[in-house]
């Protein structure tokens, strides 16, 4: 059982920054795929980031593309989206999901385990 807590969301600017913080439980994080999702009001929830157990493979919705990183402290369990160069659409609740190392499948599938959320605002 993983537990999921996200924390750092807030209201910004367009153009500004925010970093969303992850802690997850368990001793297994290290082993575990990770991803960032969000869902505006009246939209379905749509993938925004993944990052595989050590770091070095990472996957991007092309909307964030070039703004959004993630990463990832094993030491400290932890997964973090740093957000750049924010817009009005990125303006949603973004959650944390873990996902058991079991196949391969896409980097948008297979979460077992979501955090609570937390609201990102931008304003124009």
């Amino acid at each position: 059982q993983v537990q999921l807590v996200e924390s750092g969301g807030g209201l910004v600017q367009a153009g500004g920054s925010l970093r969303l913080s992850c802690a997850a439980s368990g001793r297994a994080f290290s082993t575990y795929f990770m991803g960032w999702f969000r869902q505006a009001p009246g939209r379905e929830r749509e993938f925004v980031a993944s990052i595989n157990w050590n770091g070095v493979s990472t996957a991007y919705a092309d909307s964030v593309k070039g703004r959004f990183a993630i990463s990832r402290d094993n030491a400290k369990n932890t997964v973090s989206l740093q957000m750049n160069s924010l817009k009005p659409d990125d303006t949603a609740v973004y959650y944390c999901a873990a996902r058991l190392p079991l196949g391969a499948p896409p980097p948008q599938q297979g979460y077992s385990y979501w955090g609570q959320g937390t609201q990102v605002t931008v304003s124009s």
